[in-house]
C-alpha cells in the first residue's frame, strides 16, 4: 500500500541480498551440489570404479588389494553417498530459501500490480460515468435547441 501512495517501484534485483556474504561452508556446498548433480560427477565416476575393478582384476591378479567383491570400493561409495548427501541438502536448504525470498518478492509485485488495475478501473470508471452525464447534458441542450427550432418553424407555417 505504501509503495501505490508514494508511487514508488517494488521491482529490485534481490540477487545480490541472496548471494550477499555466503560462508565458506555454502559457497562448498553450493559447489559440490554442482558437481555431485552433473553428467561430468556421472561419467568420472563411472570411470573411477571402471578403472578400479579393472586393476583388481586384471592388473594385480596376484595379490589385489581389494578382491572380487569389492568391499573396499562399497566402503569408499558408502562414505562417498554419506557425506555427499548432507551437503547436498543443505544448497537445497539454501536455494528453497532464496526460491521463498523470490516468491514473496514475486508475490508483493503481483499485488500491487492487482492493486494498481483495481484504482486503473476505478479511474475508468469515474470517467465514463462523468462522460455519460456530460454527454447527457449536451444531448438535453441539443434537444432544447430542436424543440425550439422546431417551434420558430411551426410558428412560421402558421
Amino acid at each position: 500500500m505504501d509503495a501505490i501512495k508514494n508511487n514508488s517501484i517494488l521491482s529490485e534485483n534481490i540477487k545480490d541480498e541472496m548471494d550477499g556474504e555466503l560462508t565458506f561452508g555454502e559457497k562448498f556446498a553450493d559447489r559440490v551440489a554442482l558437481f555431485g548433480g552433473s553428467w561430468h560427477f556421472i561419467i568420472s565416476f563411472f570411470v573411477f570404479i571402471i578403472l578400479w575393478m579393472v586393476t583388481n582384476l586384471w592388473i594385480l591378479t596376484v595379490k589385489p588389494f581389494d578382491p572380487f567383491p569389492f568391499i573396499l570400493l562399497n566402503l569408499i561409495l558408502s562414505c562417498i553417498a554419506a557425506i555427499q548427501a548432507p551437503i547436498i541438502m543443505m544448497s537445497q536448504n539454501r536455494q528453497e530459501q532464496k526460491d521463498r525470498i523470490r516468491g514473496e518478492h514475486d508475490y508483493k509485485i503481483n499485488l500491487k500490480a492487482e492493486l494498481e488495475i483495481k484504482l486503473l478501473s476505478e479511474k475508468i470508471d469515474h470517467l465514463l460515468v462523468n462522460q455519460n452525464k456530460k454527454l447527457l447534458e449536451i444531448q438535453e441542450v441539443q434537444t432544447d435547441y430542436l424543440e425550439d427550432l422546431m417551434k420558430v418553424i411551426q410558428n412560421k407555417k402558421i
